[in-house]
């Protein structure tokens, strides 16, 4: 029988690991991050089958093809520019240089939504900044998540590699994982809200994500067909198990019964009041989301509700009016189900986005179909989010694509607004330290700055504080 290892030998066999690649050159882990690109590429199918297998069948296994195939392919298409553990950056008189250097063994909280292709996607970035990685499974998809580190295990122990640079464990728990994010030297936490809280509290640097709930807003200016396209795709997109698919469409009342035509041209059923009713009751059961209805097929959601919709429906939409906390339509469904809101202009959307987002989502992600540059201009100034797709869904590019320049991911970090240190896709850069070396200029070089340019102008300040104590009475 195998022996079962402590966290401890675990984590003291990640460090002995990156001491042995602690020679390997820029060039020599980026072609690591290659193979194991290559490899999660080639085993796209492989992992697909065995997440909608162990997940109950839950999402489209051809959403979870195109996931699996498509990201590392992506991130592997970007190696050749990134800069990782050496010099990244250095000025040409070389007064500063900037060295990347690894962090050491990272702990990866992976959800059940995207196991696969997050364990791929952090197991390049952690390579590529010569760290160790060690990932906690969802109890829920344990299985296939150890089959993929297993997999990327024996491609490092073909390459003559350590393989303990990328471990899992194999039957975890919330004991083992609150030890493993207190003793590793950092953490990214994707994943539920609880979770990222656990992260944050371990007393590990940590990088955690917010809550999804994105909203699309349709003003007068859009065009319909294509907003209705977008977010079809977005809700098929293995049946809404993305945190970045939308879950609600704000549309401009001028165009609001048009655009919900466009909807259902598109495959959306409009629930009827009592449907909306069954409809909530079965997908939140005792105050959170009912694994039997998330990431299903607006069928078997139906089914499981109450109700029966056609066979080529591929989503749910409910009209709401109600923007109260305790409408469970105003929060992340992890469904094919859209609350639908109708809205006077974009300041009114602006409104509605952010007062949905204080509830859920803040600072994730939202949309805005429009060809009014203001409307676009004013949508990305007024909501506190830190992606904002323009004439595109959230749900399908918000991780990084082939036809936008947002870089690929499953992290997605939702700034203060969400509860994180930083609003931006994690990626390459945030697997690595950064020494910065710098050199005093010569005298002759220094440019002090002067009062009297760099306050000019402000003479008035004095005037301002007449009467005020000119020093400290003891």
């Amino acid at each position: 029988m195998l022996k079962v290892l402590t966290i401890e030998e675990i984590i003291k066999r990640g460090r002995q690991a990156m001491e042995a690649i602690s020679h390997l050159t820029q060039e020599d882990v980026r072609e690591i991050a290659r193979k194991i690109a290559y490899l999660a590429t080639s085993r796209a199918e492989v992992y697909s089958k065995g997440l909608f297998e162990e997940n109950g069948g839950s999402g489209r296994l051809e959403s979870k093809l195109t996931r699996n195939t498509d990201r590392p392919l992506g991130l592997a298409a970007q190696l050749d520019g990134v800069k990782t553990v050496g010099v990244i950056e250095e000025d040409p008189k070389g007064n500063l240089v900037k060295i990347a250097k690894p962090i050491g063994v990272l702990s990866s909280l992976v959800p059940m939504t995207v196991p696969e292709g997050l364990v791929s996607a952090q197991s390049i970035f952690s390579i590529m900044a010569k760290n160790a990685i060690i990932f906690s499974p969802h109890p829920r998809t344990k299985k296939i998540t150890n089959f993929v580190v297993n997999d990327f295990r024996e491609l490092l122990g073909r390459l003559g590699l350590p393989k303990d640079l990328i471990q899992c464990i194999e039957k975890p728990s919330k004991e083992l994982t609150e030890e493993l994010m207190a003793k590793s030297d950092y953490v990214i936490a994707t994943g539920g809200a609880a979770m990222v809280k656990a992260a944050y509290s371990s007393g590990t640097p940590a990088f955690g994500v917010g809550a999804g709930n994105s909203v699309s807003f349709v003003d007068e200016s859009a065009d319909l067909e294509d907003a209705a396209l977008g977010i079809m795709k977005a809700e098929t997109n293995d049946w809404g198990a993305g945190c970045s698919t939308e879950n609600s469409v704000a549309i401009h009342e001028k165009v609001y019964e048009d655009m919900i035509n466009a909807l259902k041209a598109q495959g959306g059923y409009m629930c009827t009041p009592e449907e909306r009713d069954l409809l909530v009751a079965a997908l939140w059961k005792d105050g959170h989301l009912n694994v039997d209805c998330i990431i299903h097929s607006p069928q078997d959601i139906a089914k499981v509700a109450g109700f029966k919709v056609n066979e080529d429906t591929k989503f749910l939409m409910s009209e709401e009016t109600d923007l109260g906390a305790n409408n469970p339509m105003t929060g992340e469904k992890l469904a094919p189900v859209i609350a639908v809101w109708k809205v006077k202009d974009v300041d009114d959307a602006i409104e509605l986005t952010n007062t949905l987002h204080a509830i859920s989502g803040s600072g994730h992600s939202c949309a805005i179909q429009s060809h009014n540059e203001e409307n676009i201009k004013k949508f990305a100034f007024g909501t506190k989010t830190a992606r904002i797709a323009v004439n595109a869904n959230t749900g399908v590019n918000n991780g990084g694509g082939n036809n936008n320049p947002m870089p690929w991911t499953f992290t997605l970090g939702c700034g203060t607004w969400g509860g994180n240190a930083y609003s931006e896709n994690n990626t390459f850069k945030h697997y690595y330290n950064t020494t910065w070396v710098y050199r005093t200029l010569p005298d002759s070089e220094v440019k002090n700055p002067q009062i009297d340019e760099v306050f000019a102008g402000l003479t008035d300040i004095d005037e301002l504080f007449s009467g005020y104590p000119k020093k400290l009475e003891l």
